[in-house]
């Protein structure tokens, strides 16, 4: 589950893929089903989730990881090279690595709500 909160110190991204709206569908199924599959297995993984634009040009994953470093291994795993071969062929990819610095919940619900 996403943490998201400034106390939690985890290493977290925002990668935002501009697709042809014809694939931005399968380009997301394709991102959650290696997710699924082994990245969701790998040290250090927290959470990923991921979001269609309504323009259907993008593709958002907001993806948390414990650590730099567990983030960075992953990206060197040789089992997801034809995966990050794939989202290159039908995206141009972005990764922006940000810092939590603030994060707002609503209110409780009065009791008896």
């Amino acid at each position: 589950m996403a943490t998201i909160s400034p106390s939690a110190g985890l290493f977290t991204l925002v990668n935002v893929f501009a697709v042809d709206p014809r694939d931005q569908k399968q380009l997301c199924d394709h991102l959650a089903q290696a997710t699924e599959e082994l990245i969701r297995h790998l040290p250090g993984f927290v959470s990923a989730s991921f979001h269609l634009s309504h323009d259907g040009e993008h593709v958002v994953n907001y993806a948390q990881w414990r650590t730099e470093a567990d983030f960075r291994a992953m990206h060197a795993d040789p089992r997801l090279k034809e995966h990050f071969a794939y989202c290159r062929s039908v995206s141009r990819p972005k990764q922006l690595s940000c810092d939590v610095v603030h994060s707002c919940d609503s209110d409780p619900p009065p009791d008896g709500a």
